[in-house]
């Protein structure tokens, strides 16, 4: 069973490994933002943030859990944890083939005329992407319009 705890200094490293293995955005990873879940020996095997863009809008960002620890919840269980403490709107982006687990955690697909400016910038940055082949997969915005009560987190 892991524990999920607020990061400390000590776990930026641990988060920087995790996000790059996972090849997520590397970018703005400030580890007081984040919430780590932590092996009950201590090893940082997931983590998660919400992140405020320059538009106001907020991102559940960052959610990776370690290879050996998938399929066990904890993805979930940091989700559930960040939508339920940061009220209100969040967006994120996934890729096309998780649209349908962020759909089972309140999370809808929006198109581009919803999206606020930070989101439709990086959906045009990825179709551009997506054209010159660079990437595999599609990339989907959704967004909690409002705040779900999941697994009774809600506040």
């Amino acid at each position: 069973m892991v524990q999920l705890r607020p990061a400390s200094e000590m776990d930026a490293p641990g988060i920087r490994t995790l996000v790059h293995q996972a090849q997520l955005n590397p970018l703005d990873l400030d580890w007081p933002r984040f919430i780590v879940a932590v092996s009950p020996d201590g090893e940082l095997v997931g983590c998660g943030q919400v992140k405020t863009h320059r538009d106001g809008s907020r991102e559940l960002a960052s959610i990776v859990v370690a290879p050996a620890f998938r399929n066990q919840g904890i993805a979930r269980a940091i989700i559930e944890h960040l939508s339920g403490s940061h009220p209100g709107m969040l967006y994120l982006t996934c890729r096309t083939s998780l649209g349908s687990f962020y759909e089972k955690l309140g999370y809808q697909i929006i198109q581009k005329e919803e999206m606020p400016l930070y989101f439709r910038r990086i959906s045009h940055l990825f179709r551009l992407m997506n054209k010159a082949h660079l990437v595999g997969d599609g990339l989907l915005v959704m967004r909690r319009e409002q705040e779900s009560n999941i697994c009774g987190l809600a506040e």
